[in-house]
């Protein structure tokens, strides 16, 4: 029986497989999944209600409803200042997941390198496999797990017409970093008049509580492909929807992937997803959960590090990469695994990150507050039995 050789070549999800390995842990306390712990608000739900009870249940565009793509063009637009068309510059994707696989998908050929900025959420790497392409990394650990215009223009140096794509994932899993747009203009400087294209997941564009969002796009709008979705701002993770939007080249050869792949996504989900991006409701639902995550962050951050955990402050989403202080198991996937097994704790190892995660651990605070006391409080207990 023949398979595809490249499976080989990549393992499962790092996160899920570890999250798995603990979840029997009598008395857990989980902080490791990008989960909201938000209900899906009332109107969006009420939204997808109403599609279901007017029986809008046949095939939809294969890029999405008409409703959910004027409602993503004018999303952006209101929140970043980005002008898409909804007709030839949008594809509705079945979350950001789906997203990374078109992007990838359609710009990656056998060969092809695409530079990651490391450490990484690990999704990237084994898409750009099964493409026929090679990961490439940068090792961000030393530059605050920001990408630098010198370390970009290193590698184009270095791997030339190789190098078709750059991944840039912002504010970022599991770091929580994020560029100003004074960096992102930076590096658009070094990108401009190459053949690179930039895949820009902005699924936590919502979440920044340090300034705003900036999307590279503003500065390179040719060579951008950007991500985004409901999932994080909306606590939707479950409707499965996102979208890609880009020049009307590179989102037709994205929305031929997509074509292939799901034909078009669900249109009660869809519905809800319109109204949560379309109305001035759904931008006060975010408003509401960020203020309450920004509390939640900046509890963690601080009683981690009385704890002796260094941490740098992330500036959105919902994640605290936490270095493990001296003196502990520096293995940071055996301190993980203790922690669990003895402190009724459960965090991501950072070494599922790749290269410049070893020896940190991932917090997800997309936890009631209640939670993350509890939980410090074990960590407490655990470092210091």
């Amino acid at each position: 029986m023949s398979l595809n050789e490249r499976l080989t070549q990549i393992q499962p999800n790092a996160i899920r497989a570890f999250d798995a390995q603990i979840s029997d842990v009598a008395d857990i306390l989980k902080l490791t999944l990008g989960e909201p712990d938000f209900n899906v608000p009332t109107h969006i739900k009420q939204a997808a209600i109403d599609s279901i009870l007017a029986d809008d249940s046949h095939y939809a565009p294969a890029a999405g409803t008409r409703a959910l793509r004027e409602a993503a063009v004018h999303f952006l637009a209101d929140r970043y200042n980005l002008r898409y068309d909804a007709d030839s510059q949008v594809i509705v994707t079945l979350g950001a997941t789906e997203g990374i696989y078109d992007t990838i998908t359609a710009v990656v050929n056998p060969g092809d390198r695409v530079l990651i900025p490391a450490p990484n959420f690990p999704l990237y790497d084994p898409t750009v496999v099964l493409a026929g392409g090679v990961p490439t990394y940068v090792d961000t650990s030393a530059t605050d797990f920001l990408l630098t215009p010198d370390q970009l223009q290193g590698a184009i140096d270095t791997y030339g017409d190789q190098l078709v794509a750059v991944v840039l994932n912002y504010p970022s899993n599991p770091t929580g970093a994020t560029y100003t747009s004074e960096q992102l203009s930076a590096l658009a400087d070094v990108l401009r008049g190459t053949d690179i294209t930039v895949i820009a997941d902005e699924i936590y564009s919502e979440l920044v509580y340090d300034g705003q969002h900036t999307s590279i796009s503003q500065y390179l709008p040719d060579q951008t492909l950007v991500l985004n979705g409901v999932s994080k701002s909306h606590a939707m993770t479950g409707y499965r929807i996102g979208f890609v939007v880009g020049p009307t080249k590179l989102i037709s050869a994205v929305g031929l992937i997509h074509q292939f792949a799901v034909t078009s996504a669900s249109n009660p989900a869809m519905a809800g997803a319109a109204e949560a991006l379309g109305t001035e409701a759904g931008r006060q639902d975010t408003l509401a959960m960020k203020a309450e995550y920004a509390a939640r962050r900046d509890y963690l951050v601080k009683a981690l590090r009385e704890l002796g955990f260094a941490i740098p402050q992330p500036a959105g989403a919902f994640y605290v990469f936490a270095q493990i202080p001296d003196g502990l198991e520096q293995d940071d996937v055996a301190f993980s695994l203790a922690l669990a097994q003895e402190g009724k704790v459960a965090v991501i190892p950072g070494s599922a990150f790749g290269i410049g995660g070893a020896g940190y651990i991932r917090l997800s605070y997309a936890a009631s507050l209640a939670d993350l006391q509890t939980a410090v409080a074990r960590i407490a207990a655990f470092i210091t039995d």
